[in-house]
């Protein structure tokens, strides 16, 4: 069966695997967004499912958020046997496979091509649900996003496509996620082109537009067109709240930049027991999940009240401090939790607070709270993401308003600034990332490299040859006039020479014969005879330019031969590709 798959996969679709390998594969592109979003927009239902179904049973009243009617002893017990049990689970795992989340998304996309293995969204799913019901501050974004991602991956590398498709599959589910969790289709599409591929490009706003719009859709037909949060028609009311406003941003500013600093701290004591830190982690939430269990979940209950102003300032500011200590400190240590909801959580519940305090001040000029709430949602989103437009258009598609543009833009960008530039703070997630070990490199020449494949550039005029060959072979060899004549050696191809060194090699010998009056050699050594042959080492079908450069300075070699397994035991060469090929092809984009 699992032969059959394969040769399925080689043979189906081969023109359409080669037009990906290039950067202009729009329609081919355009096509794998649309599966993307149908299989994200699928997942993530399985996955709000099994988080929802059985909170709605287990809480009071049958609401999947009301953590706060529960008994004081099961608010407490119920983090820390949740802590414990994922404790015990992950202990079980290596670390490599205990990495979840948009910081794994991102380091699976930067040092492997978007290859995310089925084991790690199982791994996923399990804890983002763990999480979520066993009252940890989490938030269910973050889990989508690796969900989406990995899926999205998964179906490119059943397809056995190039490994640029593969991460602009990627892209696709982790937009498609977004989209699906809070019905904010442009919002998916700029977080996963500002905040995991950090590129903009115009192929693949493409491909990633119709997988976010797709997974709205699935999404839209179980849980209506409503966004996340039901949200009033918020206006500003005067120009003069401006000073107001960005008072607010230098306030989350500075909060994100605690939330940052926070979460780093806590993830130095990564090198002790995951059971360990995840106890301690379980420990740390007792007392807020008793004293504050608005902090429980993720929280959109309480969102929608700060919006409403159904909420006094002492609980608003207590809970948003709360939030922001116990999400960093817990996801420091360990706990598989996301982000993005409780960035949402922290910047509406303090920009509530601050808009309180607005209307005490100037009660006939302050807006609305729910109008603060929803700026302190944006500002604290963009802050920690350090991606302010997907944290703006997220905001207008939560509000539905073009009233709110104006100030949400000036909240987001100053906040931002404050958080980056005052304070040094990179995205919360690239800290992650910084905190083990790992880095992310976006420069302009490695996203060009980035965007097409090994096959896009090769030279397909290749044929394989023994190094020794007879004069009757070598002819029929050049009779079918390939450019490049790979030569065998005892462990696979050894290297590589023009074939009209060959030829040239021929007429040498057949003049030479004639001016003698000697025979010619029945047997030509293409390793002995005067040509221009050049050092190679194989690269995959599927690599992207950027691991072609790699292997170029790893193995020292001239030339590199293109093969793809299509057999077991047998790798079959397509081309041979030069590193002046890929020179020429950077200059060739950046003009």
């Amino acid at each position: 069966m699992g032969k059959l798959k394969k040769q399925l996969s080689d043979n189906l679709f081969p023109r359409f695997r080669r037009r990906l390998a290039g950067v202009d594969a729009l329609p081919q592109l355009a096509l794998l967004g649309l599966l993307s979003g149908v299989v994200t927009g699928g997942v993530i239902l399985l996955f709000r499912f099994a988080i929802e179904w059985p909170l709605s049973h287990f809480l009071p009243a049958g609401n999947a958020e009301n953590f706060e009617a529960l008994h004081w002893l099961t608010r407490g017990a119920l983090p820390l046997a949740g802590a414990l049990l994922l404790g015990l689970l992950l202990n079980q795992l290596v670390s490599r496979d205990r990495k979840v989340g948009v910081v794994h998304v991102m380091e699976r996309l930067n040092y492997h091509q978007g290859y995310i293995p089925l084991r790690s969204a199982i791994i996923q799913f399990i804890t983002g649900v763990t999480t979520v019901i066993t009252g940890q501050s989490a938030g269910r974004e973050g889990p989508a996003v690796h969900l989406g991602a990995t899926f999205s991956s998964l179906m490119g590398q059943y397809m056995r496509l190039p490994n640029n498709s593969i991460r602009t599959l990627v892209a696709c589910g982790c937009a498609a996620a977004i989209s699906a969790s809070f019905n904010t289709p442009i919002a998916g599409v700029i977080f996963a082109m500002e905040v995991v591929m950090m590129e903009y490009t115009i192929a693949g706003f493409t491909p990633i537009i119709l997988a976010a719009v797709t997974s709205a859709i699935i999404t839209q037909a179980v849980y209506g067109a409503e966004p996340a949060f039901s949200v009033p028609a918020l206006t500003m009311n005067s120009l003069l709240e401006i000073p107001w406003i960005i008072a607010m941003a230098i306030v989350i500013g500075v909060a994100a930049a605690g939330f940052i600093h926070l979460l780093s701290w806590a993830s130095r004591y990564q090198h002790h027991s995951i059971l360990l830190r995840l106890g301690a982690a379980g420990l740390l939430m007792v007392p807020f999940a008793i004293l504050i269990p608005e902090v429980m979940g993720i929280g959109y209950d309480t969102v929608t009240g700060a919006i409403y102003g159904q909420i006094g300032f002492w609980l608003l500011l207590g809970v948003g401090v709360g939030k922001l200590l116990i999400t960093a400190l817990t996801i420091g240590l360990g706990m598989p939790s996301g982000i993005i909801g409780p960035t949402l959580f922290i910047g509406a519940t303090l920009g509530g607070a601050l808009g309180l305090i607005g209307a005490a001040v100037a009660p006939t000029a302050a807006s609305s709270v729910g109008f603060y709430a929803m700026l302190g949602m944006g500002a604290m989103m963009g802050a920690v993401l350090q991606a302010p437009l997907a944290a703006l258009m997220a905001l207008m598609e939560l509000t539905r308003n073009p009233n709110i543009i104006l100030p949400a833009m000036l909240i987001i960008t100053t906040s931002s600034l404050v958080t980056s530039e005052v304070f040094g703070k990179k995205s919360v997630f690239l800290t992650m990332l910084q905190n083990q070990g790992l880095s992310y490199h976006n420069s302009p020449i490695v996203q060009a490299l980035r965007r097409a494949s090994v096959g896009a550039l090769m030279d397909r005029s290749v044929t394989r040859t023994d190094r020794e060959i007879t004069l009757s072979a070598a002819r029929k060899l050049l009779k079918n006039e390939p450019k490049w004549l790979v030569v065998e050696g005892n462990n696979g191809p050894t290297a590589v020479l023009p074939s009209a060194d060959l030829a040239r090699f021929l007429e040498h010998l057949k003049k030479r014969a004639a001016e003698d009056d000697r025979p010619m050699p029945e047997v030509i050594d293409l390793m002995e005879m005067p040509a221009n042959r050049r050092d190679i080492a194989p690269i995959q079908y599927q690599a992207t330019l950027e691991e072609a450069l790699d292997q170029f300075e790893s193995s020292q070699a001239q030339a590199l031969y293109v093969q793809r397994q299509v057999a077991p035991m047998i790798q079959r060469i397509y081309g041979v590709v030069l590193k002046s090929d890929i020179e020429s092809y950077y200059q060739y984009r950046r003009s």
